[in-house]
């Protein structure tokens, strides 16, 4: 039987844990299991409604280590994981996505010759000033094994060094969560069209420090969407961090058909995705949903380390700028929607294509 450590921190990483812990679960003479919450993400509505929302059990660890510096965040994860991974002693520590958790926790693992595999493997914005991107490539060139989404991010493993049997491409696993609550989504709609009432709306999510960091940046993003959402109405759910920037510069928004509102669990957001016109966003994980829904995304940013939801999917790219945001929202409202395949792999069965390989492990 093989001890599993399973490593989350924030919401993200829920989404892509949730499906392998329930696979491992139907194999429980292969695995025993651990679930370890950094606290990263420890807000209700960005922790625990997650943990309901995706079947999740709860912890059996949490380190309650809050939010702070890129630095003492990696630092408080690191320091609170270390005794637990020695009390443990698990075969493999699974860590998930490109949050801060996945690094740190990688990093103990690694010091203390513990094996790692990294769920979400070979991802590449090539843009050195986005933290993620750190975390990313510094945990694929630490881990033992690289659960990779698609054939992009193992030519970008391959570019890199990585040697090629420790790489397997399983698909998107994000995609096997999606696939499992979209009944849940569809029965929640019900409730939310009468909520909002709307025959076409946008969906907006923005977190990222590049576009709620910079006053000038968030300024003329909210200017954008204030616009547009005299044409259509702007639905726009607020990350904890992004409300705090909101508030801090003084940023409120003056037009009522731009909704301001919690954070939204996972089946809300996915059932408003699903029926949206179109999703403005900073997030890759909406950017797969998107493209595996078929609805029309814009991703406020320079670049995306899913290049795959362009070039298969419904995502473009777009400035975060007034007068670019405004261009592409209105081109994308007009524009017919244009046919769109799925990556291979992303059919809901990651989770099993990953237990399959720790069954050979």
């Amino acid at each position: 039987m093989l001890r599993i450590l399973h490593v989350v921190g924030a919401r993200p990483n829920f989404m892509k844990a949730a499906p392998i812990i329930r696979e491992m679960a139907h194999h429980s003479s292969d695995f025993q299991q651990l679930l370890v919450h950094t606290g990263q993400h420890y807000a209700p509505k960005m922790s625990q409604v997650f943990f309901e929302e995706l079947d999740l059990p709860q912890p059996d660890v949490n380190l309650e280590v809050g939010s702070g510096s890129h630095a003492w965040q990696t630092a408080q994860i690191m320091m609170h994981f270390e005794p637990v991974l020695l009390d443990y002693k698990p075969d493999w520590v699974v860590v998930y996505g490109d949050v801060n958790s996945t690094l740190a926790c990688t990093l103990v693992s690694s010091k203390l010759n513990r094996k790692v595999a990294h769920v979400e493997a070979g991802l590449r914005s090539f843009d050195r000033n986005m933290p993620e991107e750190i975390n990313r490539t510094v945990t694929d060139r630490i881990a033992n094994l690289l659960f990779t989404p698609s054939e992009e991010a193992n030519r970008n493993l391959k570019r890199e060094g990585i040697k090629f049997n420790q790489v397997h491409l399983v698909g998107n696993v994000m995609i096997d969560t999606l696939v499992h609550l979209l009944p849940k989504a569809h029965s929640n709609w019900f409730q939310l069209a009468t909520r909002f009432s709307y025959e076409r709306y946008i969906l907006v999510t923005l977190h990222r420090p590049s576009n709620v960091d910079n006053p000038t940046t968030l300024a003329e993003i909210l200017s954008a969407l204030d616009a547009i959402s005299s044409e259509v109405p702007v639905i726009f759910p607020v990350h904890p961090r992004t409300k705090e920037r909101i508030n801090e510069f003084g940023l409120q928004p003056k037009n009522p058909q731009l909704l301001l509102l919690d954070p939204l669990g996972y089946l809300d957001f996915l059932a408003l995705q699903v029926h949206a016109a179109l999703v403005l966003t900073d997030s890759g994980g909406i950017q797969e949903e998107t493209t595996y829904l078929g609805i029309p995304c814009l991703t406020a940013r320079a670049n995306t380390e899913r290049p795959v939801t362009i070039t298969l999917g419904t995502n473009h790219l777009a400035e975060s700028t007034t007068e670019s945001l405004i261009n592409a929202i209105q081109t994308k409202l007009r524009a017919p929607k244009k046919p769109h395949s799925l990556p291979p792999l992303w059919d809901g069965h990651t989770a099993a294509r990953v237990v399959q390989v720790f069954q050979q492990e």
